[in-house]
């Protein structure tokens, strides 16, 4: 994870100065695609599903060095070309788990939120699970296994082949020609997260569009259809951490109301959006009929509520970068608390601007917590350096102060 560490801090500023970089593009074009608290969202997502990963939370069903050491086959010296089929075999898994997440109700969790944007660009990339570490995507790595590749050319190419995923989620690139017919595309990934009935569950692959191809999800980007970003059940909230249970949440809704038996267990597993009969009339949930008559979420937000925002993301950069430099030497407790003060950080600030009335309330708590894990700290946790220290010790003052102000001109829904 040490390494992990390392290379995040090397690949986190590149992600940021890119979405900086399309962001000054559309301003200069006058054909903006972000949108201040859905990007701000997108980023916050990044920084949970980082969290997770780094620290290796999750339930780890399968592992590939548990098939490696069993299924191979054959036993190949290391070489450009088994890195190249070990590529392929990542790339044909990620196809795989992909399709089974938009096929099957309780996998469809995982990976919700990547779609939850109603927008579509590159900080929509960043919009990663951090109810995905389940090990399940393990098993398509099976011919993998078979094959020979090692594990460690496995740990080496899996973020490599994730990062390759990036620069395809913008609208400010067309058709790429001869290269529609090989690789993934920005074109066919904006087919991809659309809501249109043509695009709906399509292009389905990572990199290499032959997929999508081979086994029949493969859509191009019509002329006369323009994409319509989302959900089909929008998520309505900038809050990362819901969008994450959210879906789950409505499932076990769904087989608590039911009357059938048969269909409480069923629901789990049935495809992406099913729902027993008699929940539906019980429990009616918003969905999108007409996609171009879709309303996207927004607040009118004052200068307050953005510069509110603004700071608080900003300070999570600052953590987030203390946070990885110095992974190495942190202990277990100082890691929790780390990443407590993300998790809290990010559900607080994007809870007030979804004007929820107990966000503020939060806030104060958040601020009072975390005041008195400074004053305690050598019982607790966090940090014995000083510096650090006066650093956390401002941000929780200026927090209260911008609390203060925005409790006086809050979103309407607070208000309520």
């Amino acid at each position: 994870m040490d390494t992990y560490a390392n290379i995040l801090l090397i690949t986190i500023p590149i992600f940021l100065v890119l979405i900086i970089v399309e962001i000054s593009y559309g301003v200069w074009k006058n054909d903006l695609k972000h949108s201040y608290m859905d990007t701000i969202s997108s980023l916050s997502s990044g920084f949970t599903n980082l969290m997770v990963d780094i620290l290796g939370l999750g339930i780890i069903i399968f592992s590939y060095p548990f098939f490696y050491e069993r299924l191979k086959v054959i036993e190949l010296e290391e070489s450009i070309l088994l890195y190249f089929i070990a590529f392929v075999c990542v790339d044909f898994a990620s196809y795989c788990h992909h399709r089974l997440k938009h096929s099957i109700n309780i996998f469809w969790n995982m990976h919700v939120i990547h779609h939850s944007s109603e927008e579509f660009n590159l900080a929509c990339a960043l919009r990663q699970s951090i109810t995905n570490n389940l090990g399940i995507g393990i098993l398509f790595l099976v011919p993998a296994a078979l094959l020979g590749v090692p594990p460690k050319m496995i740990s080496v190419l899996g973020p490599l082949h994730l990062f390759g995923q990036f620069w395809y989620h913008t609208r400010h690139i067309g058709k790429l020609g001869w290269l529609e017919y090989i690789l993934v595309t920005p074109s066919q990934h904006r087919v991809h997260h659309a809501i249109n009935k043509e695009y709906i569950d399509k292009n389905l692959a990572a990199i290499f569009c032959i997929w999508d191809r081979a086994f029949g999800t493969f859509q191009e980007e019509l002329d006369d259809v323009p994409c319509v970003y989302g959900t089909l059940k929008p998520v309505r909230t900038w809050n990362p951490i819901l969008i994450n249970f959210q879906h789950l949440w409505f499932l076990a809704q769904d087989a608590w109301y039911t009357s059938s038996i048969k269909d409480k267990l069923k629901i789990w597993f049935m495809p992406t959006g099913w729902r027993p009969k008699d929940v539906v009339k019980k429990v009616p949930r918003t969905k999108v009929e007409n996609v171009f008559n879709q309303e996207k979420y927004k607040f009118e937000y004052t200068f307050i509520h953005k510069v509110f925002v603004g700071f608080h993301f900003l300070t999570l950069n600052i953590v987030l970068y203390i946070f990885l430099s110095s992974f190495a030497d942190l202990s277990f407790a100082d890691k929790t608390g780390y990443f407590l003060l993300i998790f809290s950080t990010i559900f607080s600030f994007s809870s007030v601007m979804d004007g929820y009335k107990w966000s503020i309330n939060f806030e104060y708590t958040r601020i009072l917590l975390g005041m008195m894990v400074l004053y305690f700290q050598e019982e607790l946790f966090l940090t014995n350096n000083s510096s650090i220290t006066m650093f956390l010790s401002c941000y929780l003052i200026v927090s209260a102060i911008l609390n203060s102000l925005v409790l006086r001109s809050v979103p309407d829904r607070i208000n309520q």
